[in-house]
């Protein structure tokens, strides 16, 4: 498996040049991030939440998580963590626990952890468990464009 097709076809749609990045198989991105000698603040992960009905991804750092509090009352709503399980049909063409940390490829609202606007390059994982997408941090605030920003990780 490579990238997600999705995650390719909103990247460039966006304009965004990217360069993948080949690493051993790892199921964690702070994991890839020690494959590819990446320091894990450059590598973003996406963490799927649940917010009522709806399904919202929230990204921080690798090597940091989501603060579920902060979340909460940012949003004034209660919010969960959502089962791996759940994460399949809104990432059809993704391995399970591989999903990119680009809620809009894939129709869902993003909040972003106000660190990783700062970051001259961003390192994600593409939909496999091989692969990191490297992007640089003016391609990766494209990207998200509108993204509601955050302090989110603790």
């Amino acid at each position: 498996m490579t990238i997600s097709t999705k995650l390719r076809n909103y990247m460039n749609r966006c304009g965004v040049a990217f360069e993948e990045v080949p690493h051993e198989f790892v199921v964690q991105s702070a994991k890839a991030a020690q494959a590819t000698h990446v320091p894990g603040r450059h590598v973003a992960k996406g963490v799927l939440v649940r917010a009522g009905d709806e399904y919202l991804m929230a990204v921080v750092p690798s090597s940091r998580r989501v603060a579920l509090g902060r979340l909460r009352h940012w949003l004034g709503r209660d919010v969960r963590l959502a089962e791996e399980l759940e994460s399949v049909p809104l990432f059809e063409d993704c391995a399970l626990g591989a999903m990119p940390p680009v809620g809009a490829a894939f129709g869902l609202e993003t909040i972003l952890d106000e660190d990783l606007g700062k970051s001259e390059d961003v390192y994600f994982e593409g939909g496999d468990h091989r692969t990191l997408v490297h992007v640089a941090g003016s391609d990766w605030r494209r990207l998200h464009g509108e993204a509601a920003r955050c302090p989110l990780s603790a």
